[in-house]
């Protein structure tokens, strides 16, 4: 048995931010994960090349039962203090869209970059290693392992949530944080495609592979930005921002032609090019396959010059306000993260240290604090593993 200050369960982005902190106090740190490599999620992100932050990340960007849990945090480790961190590395990068960060190169580079800071503050790095109980002994804990037992003044969980089990993610910080009295808040799958139901899978499956940019709106949340059509429903930036405030039984809104005057357009068509189908019109706006799609379900055919204004209003209200109801997502299987999580009523803002079990810490994906798509998230888990590490 081996005695450490700390030890920190997950070794992804939350965890190793958390041990290099505590390592760089002097604290002795043992850092685990079930995983063969560290930094999975980081490396496989942003298409491989890491979507490492958002230049505007704010409280604004995330969802939780408690909004203002977030702002101590994101406050005290910013966007640009982990820019600072990556640029001392010499790791180039370029803004996408909309403050996206992306690495140049690799995302390989930033996980090197953390597991090189967790060498230097002399952080012992375990892998493979699978923990089989947690267990609160006098002022710390115990822990039994597949690589033997260990006990620890702090413990930090920095495990995740359920997305992307194929790559051994799991409820295992939702079963700890149960164990020790807190509340979990309902989970579910977020940053994530939406299905339809077969009798609108026949009228949009000729668009798979389609690409727009769309305004979607559901509730009050609305985005604009890239919509996929697939086999099964819609992806793409706009779909997966949406799914995070969708929930089942609920319709969302798509305008395919955001900050196009569609009506005033056919006006015109019908005015100067009357013999044109109405989709030959549309085409100039939409994909090909898209205005062919729009026409069809509107029941739009013919000559544009024999049309109404009603019923060009019609046609144009089929663009810009087209809603459907999906029938579900595809699940944890490809969502980016998990919403909900670990209830922030029992962890401290500043520390993430439950408060009702001193030395005990949840940092990352795992608490019921979850980002828009693109970068926030990872920021997310630099802020939340760094206000541990400066404590723990």
């Amino acid at each position: 048995m081996k005695k450490f200050d700390v030890v920190i369960i997950g070794a992804g982005a939350a965890g190793l931010m958390c041990a290099i902190e505590a390592g760089r106090r002097g604290r002795l740190v043992l850092l685990l994960d079930h995983a063969s490599t560290p930094g999975e999620k980081i490396r496989i992100s942003g298409g491989g090349r890491c979507n490492f932050t958002n230049t505007g990340a704010g409280p604004g960007n995330f969802l939780s039962q408690n909004p203002h849990f977030c702002k101590s945090t994101l406050s005290r480790y910013t966007a640009a203090d982990f820019i600072a961190k990556v640029d001392s590395h010499a790791i180039a990068w370029h803004e996408k869209t909309l403050g996206q960060l992306f690495c140049d190169q690799s995302a390989k580079q930033i996980v090197a970059m953390l597991t090189d800071e967790c060498r230097e503050a002399s952080v012992e790095l375990r892998l493979s290693v699978s923990i089989e109980e947690v267990v609160k002994g006098g002022p710390g804990f115990r822990l039994e392992t597949s690589a033997g037992r260990f006990e620890c003044d702090a413990l930090a969980i920095a495990s995740g949530g359920k997305s992307i089990p194929k790559m051994g993610a799991s409820d295992f910080a939702y079963g700890i944080a149960e164990q020790f009295g807190l509340k979990i808040v309902e989970t579910r799958p977020a940053l994530v495609p939406l299905l339809f139901a077969q009798d609108l899978l026949d009228q949009t499956k000729v668009l798979s592979g389609v690409s727009v940019q769309a305004e979607v709106k559901c509730g009050k949340a609305e985005f604009r930005e890239a919509l996929l059509f697939t086999h099964r429903g819609v992806s793409g930036p706009a779909i997966l921002q949406i799914s995070s405030y969708w929930r089942e039984g609920d319709e969302i809104e798509i305008d395919l032609a955001p900050g196009i005057d569609v009506f005033k357009t056919l006006r015109e068509a019908r005015q100067s090019r009357g013999k044109l189908a109405p989709y030959t019109v549309l085409s100039e706006t939409l994909p090909k396959r898209l205005a062919e799609a729009v026409a069809a379900r509107a029941g739009a055919a013919g000559k544009i010059g024999e049309y109404s204004d009603a019923h060009l209003k019609a046609l144009a209200d089929a663009v810009h306000h087209w809603r459907v109801k999906p029938v579900g997502s595809e699940g944890y299987r490809t969502a980016e993260v998990t919403l909900g999580g670990i209830d922030t009523d029992g962890l401290s803002s500043k520390t993430m240290e439950a408060r009702s079990t001193p030395g005990l810490y949840f940092i990352g994906e795992a608490v019921d604090v979850t980002g828009w798509l693109g970068g926030y998230n990872f920021q997310w888990a630099w802020s939340s593993g760094w206000a541990a590490g400066q404590v723990v």
